[in-house]
């Protein structure tokens, strides 16, 4: 048996003790099992909990005909900026913002709901309306958040970008969804430089010709300055109104645009914080994220409860291996969320923040973005805090929110998730599509709805990508692309992607953006980009096949990475690029990225009969260690 790494000390007046005491229950298994069969009756009681503010309506769950057309709260209406301004005092602080040169300020919760009162005031004055879409190519600070909240009290639909993403990345995604407004960085900083990003932002404008305003955050202030005083208003919506439009990259075309529901993100990320983490008002919650990854849309929702939100907007090593420590310390957080590959890398760092830094507010350490190895989980209870709950999480950007999470009554074993969350039906299937026995590897499901699930993809009909991207492996069931297993203290281990999307320093981006800059260098006929498990972590590999007679120098490979940083994004570039002598590919002629990546995981190939070549899989086993 698993030795506990950690145990909670008194778990009497916590949210899953009093819902287990409430309805009769004696652990949260039981607990568990009764939100997955009856999803009504739990999420009820989730917006209870939350003190969500609106109309609930009397239709709590519908069933439809499959997974997509279930429907929460059909009749109920509220709006999400509304909640996640109501729960702070005017006095209280509910946003940090911290900028990598040091920069810190701070905005109380009378202060932002004045600003955001005059955003929503400002938005309305240049035409924006219900159903429009905003969009942020923005850096992680308050006004980004500021933005987004005014756009939500309107009911304008709102999505973000990361600043590194280049031109052409950004149309990939705000092209489809047709913006009117659009929040720009002027400048960001990463690792010691600060990038100007002025002269691309004429470029996006000029790709994005639906735009009716642009606003430059470093003139934010003097946009929103006519309209303060304004008091917000919100609009009352159906709890499935469009609020975000988040974006997951696949191995083909542009990234799918994917539609969420404002309230189901909200009730599904204020759940998870309340009955998985803990976290209360007054709490000082801080994870480290761009606005490219849903954790941003995740950590904004911690409003809701209350709790003060760190911003930081940097590179989390620079000027020092301490830096996310160092504010831990300074600003003494109750909630401290990284990257498993931070993990990893503070690690190998050989930092021991538990001799250096004073971290006794901190109670909760949370980890995602690809899997925690156990030897992480070792290093964090000798080296960062013994009695921290050591939260890994598993989720991503196509449900925002997790399927898998802390459990705070339980104890947090070696290597381990320490179990599904409440209202999610969280399982493995093996092969047959059955649920798989303790210990046995197989696909991560989720076999009930869920009110966090995506409303739709943009523009697709029938819903048929949507039906495609989750639901082709067992039908009904959400498919979700993780190797995992089940174990018998009823966590969960996982073992990175069984499908093709690469896991890149933590953020799942897809191989078609790659292929796009790749594909354009003459000398290259074709390429294949896969993920690795390599040294507790991932890289990503690019394979590359040559027309007859090019080599490829040092020169050309640097031009590669070149292209991809600057056409792409800094994520989008390889660890490692290999020239191949073939790629497999099925007798219909299509690439196969998933028998390449079995290979150099050292395992087995799914589907090799589908293969016109399969003898191209042989040069590929040199690269599994």
């Amino acid at each position: 048996m698993n030795t506990p790494l950690w145990r909670p000390s008194n778990t009497s007046d916590m949210a899953v003790t009093r819902l287990e005491r409430e309805l009769g229950f004696h652990s949260y298994s039981e607990l568990h099992t009764w939100s997955i069969e009856n999803p009504g009756d739990f999420w009820f009681r989730a917006w209870d909990d939350c003190h969500i503010i609106g109309n609930k309506g009397s239709q709590f769950y519908t069933p439809g005909k499959d997974f997509i057309s279930t429907t929460f709260f059909s009749d109920a209406t509220l709006n999400v900026a509304e909640n996640l301004l109501s729960k702070g005092r005017d006095g209280d602080i509910a946003i940090v913002s911290i900028l990598e040169e040091g920069t810190r300020s701070q905005l109380t919760w009378k202060q932002l709901r004045s600003q955001v009162g005059a955003t929503t005031a400002a938005m309305k004055a240049v035409g924006i309306v219900k159903g429009d879409r905003v969009v942020a190519w923005a850096p992680n600070v308050a006004e980004t958040i500021i933005f987004a909240l005014g756009a939500l009290s309107i009911g304008a639909i709102v999505s973000t970008a990361s600043p590194d993403f280049a031109p052409l990345a950004v149309q990939d995604r705000f092209g489809q969804i047709e913006p009117k407004i659009l929040l720009a960085a002027d400048t960001y900083q990463y690792n010691g430089k600060t990038f100007d990003c002025s002269f691309k932002i004429a470029e996006i404008e000029s790709l994005l010709p639906t735009l009716t305003s642009t606003i430059h955050i470093n003139d934010y202030q003097t946009w929103i300055a006519p309209f303060m005083g304004v008091q917000p208003t919100y609009e009352q919506l159906p709890f499935d109104h469009p609020g975000f439009v988040l974006f997951s990259s696949g191995t083909t075309g542009k990234p799918k645009c994917i539609i969420h529901s404002g309230a189901g993100v909200m009730l599904k990320a204020l759940a998870e914080q309340l009955y998985q983490l803990e976290i209360h008002a007054l709490q000082k919650v801080f994870f480290f994220t761009t606005c490219g990854w849903m954790m941003w849309n995740w950590l904004t929702m911690a409003l809701g409860r209350g709790a003060t939100v760190i911003l930081f907007d940097g590179a989390p090593m620079y000027p020092a291996p301490t830096r996310l420590f160092d504010i831990a310390e300074r600003e003494k957080l109750d909630f401290l969320g990284v990257s498993a590959k931070f993990i990893d890398s503070a690690h190998k760092a050989a930092l021991a923040p538990a001799n250096t830094h004073d971290l006794s507010n901190l109670r909760v350490i949370a980890s995602t973005g690809s899997v925690l190895s156990p030897e992480s989980f070792d290093y964090v209870y000798e080296n960062i805090k013994r009695d921290v709950h050591l939260a890994s999480m598993s989720g991503g950007t196509d449900i925002c929110g997790c399927f898998l999470a802390g459990v705070p009554t339980q104890p947090v074993y070696r290597g381990e998730l320490q179990g599904a969350c409440l209202g999610m039906a969280t399982d493995v299937f093996n092969a047959e599509g059955k649920s798989a026995a303790i210990d046995e590897k197989g696909e991560l499901v989720c076999t009930v709805p869920f009110p966090s699930k995506p409303i739709g993809f943009w523009s697709d009909r029938d819903n048929e990508k949507y039906l495609a991207a989750y639901f082709q492996g067992f039908p009904g069931v959400w498919t979700h692309g993780d190797f995992a297993s089940k174990s018998a203290t009823g966590g969960f281990t996982l073992f990175g992607r069984s499908d093709a999307t690469l896991n890149s320093k933590g953020v799942r981006i897809g191989t078609a953006e790659i292929y796009r800059v790749v594909e354009n260098f003459p000398e290259i006929i074709e390429a294949m980009a896969v993920s690795q498990e390599w040294e507790g972590d991932t890289r990503v590999i690019l394979f590359v096949v040559l027309k007859a007679g090019e080599s490829f120098t040092p020169e050309r490979e640097q031009a590669v990475r070149s292209a991809l940083r600057t056409q792409a994004s800094p994520r989008h570039v390889p660890d490692l690029i290999m020239v191949a002598p073939a790629l497999p590919r099925t007798k219909s002629n299509k690439l196969v990225e998933l028998a390449v990546t079995d290979v150099v995981n050292g395992r087995e190939v799914r589907n090799l009969d589908s293969l016109a070549n399969p003898q191209a899989l042989d040069w590929f086993k040199e690269f599994h260690v």
